[in-house]
């Protein structure tokens, strides 16, 4: 019977031995590196438009449902307020900003005939909106203004200036 000792540990000899990597390997692995910055945006992108992409999601499942399931009267009154949305491509012929804007205004108004309550709700949240971009907007074209007209009115009158001082030295 063999007997091992408790206090002694026996000599292993082994080696690890690395194989080499094969091309494929070795492009993959170049693959991966090259990739990895990119993947990182990808997945930034990714977490900043997933709650977008779930809430244009949910929209679409409430609205599956509801023209499956349509309350009494929504249908004509979708009719109605398409018919106007027609109306108003006819009526903007010409330009291309009239085909744009009189549909979606006819369609509005008849929307907002048809749902006042919505409307106001609307109009109140966007309306704040559209308050806050006209004032950025105000802003931007102001500093454009003095920045390019401004200037240009100045060294006219820098010019002025100079020609009437020429013609006083003579």
């Amino acid at each position: 019977m063999l007997k091992l000792s408790l206090y002694s540990i026996p000599n292993f000899e082994s080696k690890y031995v690395e194989e080499p990597r094969s091309p494929l390997e070795e492009g993959i692995s170049q693959l991966r590196k090259y990739a990895v910055p990119y993947a990182y945006w990808f997945q930034v992108a990714y977490d900043k438009t997933k709650p977008t992409i779930d809430t244009a999601v949910q929209y679409g499942k409430a609205s599956c449902e509801l023209f499956q399931n349509p309350p009494p009267g929504f249908l004509p009154r979708l009719g109605v307020i398409g018919f106007s949305g027609i109306l108003g491509y006819f009526f903007g012929k010409g330009s291309k900003v009239k085909k744009l804007l009189y549909p979606v205004g006819f369609m509005s108004i008849t929307a907002a005939v048809y749902y006042p309550q919505e409307a106001f709700e609307f109009a109140q949240v966007n309306g704040e909106k559209l308050y806050d971009w006209s004032l950025r907007i105000f802003i931007v074209l102001e500093d454009i203004w003095k920045t390019y007209f401004q200037m240009d009115a100045n060294q006219e009158k820098a010019e002025d200036v100079k020609q009437s001082s020429k013609q006083r030295n003579k």
